[in-house]
């Protein structure tokens, strides 16, 4: 794939998660989230882009709502579980999204917030009809992505660089 191919970032964030008395790192999805992360992946779907590489944060909420979502995709990504994506600041993310090969035209981030709103509304320069204000207006709930398409290399992302094409929330 070439440097000047359109590119895309999918940023989903985790499904609701439960608060049960174990470690942040080990809380497990709730039911709800249960319920809306099949509905994720129903959705990334219907945006028929094709995946190439899902890098999901190491958190039980993250791997677990990949699990569900990854089902209803026509087609299964590779997918990598990437410990830097659990907590990651949006410089973290960033730093992870540019070591991305050049031959992945479309990466999802599976994570969690801030960091997912953050990337989302760092990375998008322009947007394409509402999504922004959309983004905006509901912040960015649980079970929620964005996607952010660019031109150029992954070693190029940076501020501003992109533009916010699709923006869906489980209960809008």
């Amino acid at each position: 794939m070439s440097v000047d191919t359109p590119r895309r970032i999918v940023l989903l964030r985790h499904a609701k998660a439960d608060w049960p008395q174990v470690s942040d790192h080990d809380r497990p999805l709730a039911d709800r989230g249960r319920q809306d992360a099949p509905v994720a992946g129903r959705q990334l779907a219907e945006t028929g882009i094709p995946l190439d590489l899902a890098l999901c944060s190491t958190a039980a909420r993250t791997r677990e709502t990949w699990k569900l979502a990854v089902q209803e995709l026509p087609q299964r990504p590779k997918t990598v579980y990437e410990d830097r994506l659990y907590e990651a600041s949006l410089g973290e993310l960033i730093a992870v999204v540019n070591e991305t090969p050049d031959s992945v035209g479309s990466l999802l981030l599976v994570g969690h917030n801030p960091g997912m709103h953050a990337m989302a509304d760092a990375l998008s320069g322009s947007a394409q009809g509402d999504t922004l204000a959309r983004m905006t207006r509901s912040g960015f709930p649980t079970s929620a992505f964005a996607v952010v398409t660019f031109d150029g290399s992954w070693k190029s992302v940076e501020h501003g660089v992109g533009t916010l094409t699709d923006f869906w929330t489980p209960h809008d």
